[in-house]
This record gives structure tokens, C-alpha cells and sequence, in this order.
């Protein structure tokens, strides 16, 4: 067994090689003009001003919590939860600076063409991608080694990676956020000036929040996801199938960073002048590259094929779930036509519309996860043998996010495009290249969107999986409705995710009218600003952006971690399942209609800005921006971190079993009930 974890470490070796072949890439690609490279510079500065100081935070975080998983659990789990944590926030710090860097290089490319400029801007993506799943399987390789094979403590390294991303998607979701709304409604409602115009002193920290929210977050939130569905799918194939079990999901975690790699290459030899096509064309031949291999893995370990069932129907629900999000947050679609057209009425109808659209759009994605659990658990055995049925719902789930290092590749160039548009608008170049990077910008919302829901599907499974995890660790077989108190873990479970969306979105209105003001002030008091002849404060709105994410990001984490604890250790493991159970079905739903909601302003909006319904400065444009604003929060602070708050909340429970079970239900215990 030595011998697969060593290959699994050589794996995220070569992985991260080629992550750095592709920065030295990214790197050397020509250079732009000096006001280019000043403008970029303003936003690399306050992108790492902002990083270094929120891993300060983190880095106090990280030993505390170790300390205390040393004490309550053992120093095996600490020492995985800390390589989580570092992991994780290595591979956002280093995918957000090479992000910063081909930010630039995108836009000097498109002053060529659309192909060099997409090649520059895929490039920097897939290094975010390949940093995620290389590190991911390093760090797994490592640890598996080093505890001769016993996954038992493996669950404290999707704890690390877990609490990271939590802070990471909140706090980078605030932060660009505050930018971003605020930009949008003291610059082109009330100034009535472009977006990204040099003038708005809020465009820099926009352009900053585009890297530290859409690509350091994002990359947190999918790495803590591809770690946490393996470490479910570890400890439940060590429960049915012994060794064979962790064989599997090994070699074809494998099997997709692989297809994931040839399937980088692929796209950058074969750029087109569409985009969309081309990245495309590199999801389906990364799938079925998977599919190939699961088919032929699936019959040699298990010499069946259950488990290639399993793995498929994963894989499929996840491409399902990202047509389905495509249909209701492109301007392709009429979902998203229908918005911009309601905009003609004002504001209100605008913001109804979407509402409308993103509640209707959580049918089609839960009735695909649903279909998905039902069949991957009978294609195991699940009627026969509960426990290998639900190994193929980790399975699943494993599936869904086999090719994550190309997932997160397409989804991490949309905010390089976003800022190359941004600097080639601020730095006066001509309209012909704002046209190609607002048509990878665009392609960027689509394949965003896409992204968001399939990072929202695989946390169902993932937190399906983990959760009976937790349920064979503490010999939990039921969870009993008609037990009053279990029912209070359900309500206080369900209600969690309204708390913490809450708490986000209240922390980006605080902070946007905090910008608002100072972008007020300086049009107020700077003169020549709005002609062009004076440059703004951007520092001032940076430093907004920055103390109120850093401050605003610690109650809702606080309060996901504390939880789950204080639930189990008053009431007992049977009320902290129902807690999770709560947690899990009011969570996935609404992160889907935060997302999608948000998706379709967005788009609604670009939609008008294309020139219809009055084009830019009409009246419906004007709704469409205040529909924009409000899906902002919507859908790159609350919506995501909703994925993250589940997992937490359920890899705690995890991790803290044995605790638990010890010493949980003081609340009976202290009132003396039975």
C-alpha cells in the first residue's frame, strides 16, 4: 500500500511542476505599456496587502484549533489539520499571484488577438487549478504514509482545508463585493461614468476583489471540497471494502488530475476564436477521459461495474447541474431575457424577476443530486449492503469533482479576463481590445456560474458522504423525527444558513456604503477628478475594502465552527445528525438560489449594456444595475460560502466524534434527565 501512496505524492509532484512550467509561461509572455504595468501594480499591491494580513488572522487561528484537536482528539489529527490549512492557503496565495501577474499579460495579448489573449488568461487559471489538486494529493500521499494507511486522522486535513476556505470565501467575498457595489453605484448611477473608468476611486479595489474573492476564495472553497469528498470516500472504502476501497478512490483520484493535465494541454493547442467552444471542448474530453479510465479500474479492482456506475452518474449530474446553471444565468437564455426585459419597469420588477428565476432554479439541480444519490447507492448494493451503497454515494461525489483541476482552471480565468478589461479601460487602449476581453470576460460570467453550481452539487454529496461518516463513527443508525429534541437540532440546523448568509450580506452593505461615501467624498473634494485630470485616493477605498473584510469575516466563522460543538456537547450525537440534516437541505438550497439569482442579474445587466432595451444610461440600464448590486453579495459572498458552511460544519462533527461521544450531553447530564 506504500507503494500507491508514494505514486500519489509523485502525482501531485508533477502536478505542481507543471503548474510551474505554465507560471515561467505566463511569466515571460510580452509585456504591456508603463501605464499598464502602474495600473496592474496598484491592484497586485492590494491584492497582497490584503492576502498577507487575512493569513495573519488565519495563521493565530490555525494554532489555536490544533491545540485544541491535540488535546480533545490526538496530535496525529492536529498535525493533518494544520498540512490542510497550510495547503490550502499556499495554493490560494500562489494561484492569486500569478492571477495578479497574467491579469496584464492578458490584456497586452488581446492587442493581438483573441486566441493569444484566451491562451494567456486559460494559462493562469489552470496554474490555480493544478495548485489545488496537486497540493490536495500531496498533502493526502503524505499523510496516508506517514499513518501506514489508517484514514482516521486523514479527516483533520479536510478540517484545515475546510476552516480555511470558510474564512477565504467569506472575507474575499466581502472584500470584493464592497468594491464592487460600491463602484457600481457611486460610479455609473450616480456619476454616470463607465465601469473601470480611472476616475471611480473604487475601481482598483473592485479589480483586487476579482483576485482575492473570485480566484484566492474560489480556489480555497473547490480545494476543501476535493479534499473532504476523498477523505469520505477513504474512510467508508476502508469500511466495505478494506484496502480495495482506498485503491480505487486513489488511482482515480489519479486518473483525473491526469485527464485534467491533457485536457490543459488540449485546450492551448487548439485556441479558437470562440471561446466558450474551446473550453468546452476541454471539459468533455477531461470527463471522458475519467470515464475511460474508471471503466477499466472499476473492472480490475472490483471486477465489476458498480463502481463505474457510481463515478458516471456523478460525473454526469455534475454537467447536468452546470447546462442547467448555464440556462438560467446566460443572456443565451430566456430566463435571463426575461430579466432585462422586466428591467423597462424599474427596479422592483428587476429584483422580483430574479428572485422568481433563482428559486425556481433549485428544482432542476435537486432533482438531479436526488437521481444521482438513488442510483449510485443501488448500483453499489444499496439494498442489499447499506454501508457499500453508501460508499457509492462518495463515490459520486468523487466523480463529480474528478476533474476538478480543470474545473477550477475555466473558472479562475473569468477573473483574469474581468481585470484585463479593467486594465486595458483604465489604461486608454483601444476599443478593439475591450471587446476581446469583454468576450472572454463574458464567457468568464458563464463558466463562473457554471462553476458555482457544481461546486454546490459536489458539497451535497460531499456533505452526504461525511455526514455518514460521522454517523458509523459515533453507531448512529437512525436519527429519530418524532424525538422533540432531535427536531430542535433540524430547526437550529436549518436556520444556520439564513443566519450566516445574513451576516454576510448585512457585512457587504455596511462596507459598500462605507465606499459609497468616500467615493462621494473624493468626487466632492478632489477637483478634476471627474474630468480626467486628477488621480483619486484608490489607496483609500483599498483600505475600506480590507478592514471591513478582515474584521466582518470572524463572527459568521466563529459561529460555524461553535455550532456543531455546542450542539453535540450539550444534546448528544443523535441531535447534532439532526442539526447537520438541517444544515445540509437549507444550505444546498439556498446557495443555489443565491447563485443562480445573482447570475442572472449579472448577465441581465450585460445584456442591456449590449444595447438592449435602451442600451447603457437608459432607464432599464439603470435597473439592471441596482439588480447587479444586489446579486453581487448575492452570488460571490453568501451564495458560495454556503458550500463551505455545510462541509465545516459536518467535518467538525467528523473530527470531534470521539469527543463527543464521551463526553457529549451535558445538557442531560446537568439536569439530570434520561
Amino acid at each position: 500500500m506504500n507503494q500507491l501512496f508514494l505514486f500519489l505524492i509523485i502525482i501531485g509532484i508533477i502536478t505542481l511542476i507543471f503548474a510551474g512550467y505554465l507560471s515561467l509561461m505566463v511569466i515571460r509572455a510580452e509585456n504591456g505599456t508603463e501605464k499598464m504595468h502602474e495600473i496592474a501594480g496598484f491592484i497586485r499591491n492590494g491584492a497582497n496587502t490584503f492576502i498577507k494580513s487575512e493569513y495573519q488572522y488565519l495563521s493565530i487561528f490555525v494554532v489555536v484549533i490544533a491545540f485544541a484537536i491535540g488535546l480533545a482528539i490526538n496530535h496525529g489529527t492536529a498535525l493533518a489539520f494544520i498540512l490542510g490549512a497550510v495547503f490550502s492557503m499556499a495554493a490560494g496565495y500562489f494561484g492569486m499571484r500569478i492571477a495578479t501577474i497574467a491579469n496584464v499579460k492578458t490584456a497586452q495579448a488581446a492587442r493581438k488577438t483573441q486566441t493569444a489573449a484566451l491562451n494567456v488568461a486559460f494559462s493562469g487559471g489552470a496554474i490555480m487549478g493544478l495548485l489545488v489538486v496537486g497540493f490536495a494529493v500531496l498533502g493526502l500521499g503524505s499523510l496516508l504514509l506517514l499513518f501506514k494507511g489508517d484514514p482516521i486522522n486523514i479527516a483533520g486535513f479536510g478540517l484545515g482545508a475546510s476552516s480555511i476556505a470558510l474564512f477565504a470565501r467569506v472575507g474575499g467575498g466581502i472584500y470584493t463585493k464592497a468594491g464592487d457595489v460600491g463602484a457600481d453605484l457611486a460610479g455609473k448611477i450616480e456619476a454616470n461614468i463607465p465601469e473601470d473608468d480611472p476616475r471611480n476611486p473604487a475601481v482598483i479595489a473592485d479589480n483586487v476583489g476579482d483576485n482575492v474573492g473570485d480566484v484566492a476564495g474560489m480556489g480555497a472553497d473547490l480545494f476543501e471540497s476535493y479534499v473532504n469528498s476523498i477523505v469520505s470516500a477513504i474512510s467508508l472504502g476502508m469500511l466495505t471494502f478494506n484496502v480495495e476501497g482506498i485503491y480505487f478512490v486513489l488511482i482515480l483520484v489519479a486518473v483525473g488530475i491526469v485527464s485534467s493535465m491533457i485536457a490543459i494541454v488540449f485546450v492551448k493547442l487548439s485556441s479558437g476564436e470562440n471561446p466558450q467552444k474551446t473550453l468546452n471542448y476541454g471539459s468533455y474530453v477531461s470527463g471522458l477521459l475519467v470515464l475511460l479510465g474508471t471503466w477499466f479500474l472499476s473492472h480490475h479492482i472490483f471486477g465489476d461495474y458498480r463502481a463505474f456506475i457510481a463515478v458516471a452518474t456523478g460525473l454526469i449530474v455534475g454537467v447536468l447541474i452546470g447546462i442547467t446553471t448555464e440556462m438560467f444565468t446566460s443572456s443565451d437564455y430566456k430566463r435571463v431575457q426575461r430579466i432585462a426585459y422586466e428591467s423597462l419597469s424599474g427596479s422592483a420588477t428587476n429584483i422580483i424577476a430574479g428572485l422568481g428565476e433563482g428559486m425556481f432554479s433549485t428544482m432542476p439541480p435537486t432533482l438531479y443530486i436526488v437521481v444521482g444519490i438513488l442510483v449510485s447507492y443501488y448500483a453499489m448494493g444499496g439494498n442489499t449492503m447499506p454501508t457499500q451503497g453508501l460508499y457509492g454515494i462518495a463515490l459520486a461525489a468523487i466523480g463529480m469533482l474528478s476533474t476538478t483541476g480543470f474545473t477550477i482552471a475555466i473558472d479562475a480565468y473569468g477573473p483574469i479576463a474581468d481585470n484585463a478589461g479593467g486594465i486595458a479601460q483604465m489604461a486608454d487602449l483601444p476599443p478593439s481590445v475591450r471587446e476581446i476581453t469583454d468576450t472572454l470576460d463574458a464567457v468568464g460570467n458563464t463558466t463562473a456560474a457554471i462553476g458555482k453550481g457544481f461546486a454546490i452539487g459536489s458539497a451535497a454529496l460531499t456533505s452526504l458522504a461525511l455526514f455518514v461518516s460521522y454517523a458509523e463513527t459515533v453507531k448512529l443508525s437512525t436519527i429519530n423525527l418524532l424525538y422533540p429534541l432531535t427536531l430542535v437540532g433540524l430547526f437550529i440546523g436549518g436556520m444556520i444558513p439564513f443566519l450566516f448568509s445574513a451576516l454576510s450580506m448585512k457585512s457587504v452593505s455596511k462596507a459598500a456604503n462605507e465606499m459609497v461615501q468616500e467615493v462621494r467624498r473624493q468626487f466632492d473634494e478632489i477637483e478634476g477628478i471627474l474630468e480626467g485630470t486628477a488621480t483619486p485616493e484608490y489607496d483609500k477605498c483599498v483600505a475600506i475594502s480590507t478592514k471591513a473584510a478582515l474584521k466582518e469575516m470572524i463572527l459568521p466563522g466563529v459561529i460555524a465552527i461553535l455550532t456543531p460543538l455546542v450542539i453535540g456537547l450539550g444534546f448528544g450525537v443523535e441531535i447534532l445528525g439532526g442539526l447537520m440534516a438541517g444544515t445540509i437541505i437549507s444550505g444546498v438550497l439556498l446557495a443555489l438560489m443565491m447563485s443562480n439569482a445573482g447570475g442572472a442579474w449579472d448577465n441581465a445587466k450585460k445584456l442591456i449594456e449590449s444595447g438592449e432595451h435602451g442600451g447603457k444610461g437608459s432607464a432599464a440600464h439603470h435597473a439592471g444595475v441596482v439588480g447587479d448590486t444586489v446579486g453581487d453579495p448575492f452570488k460571490d459572498t453568501a451564495g458560495p460560502a454556503m458550500n463551505i458552511l455545510i462541509k465545516l460544519m459536518t467535518v467538525i462533527a467528523l473530527v470531534f466524534a470521539p469527543f463527543i461521544m464521551q463526553y457529549g450531553g451535558l445538557f442531560f447530564k446537568l439536569f439530570n434527565i434520561n
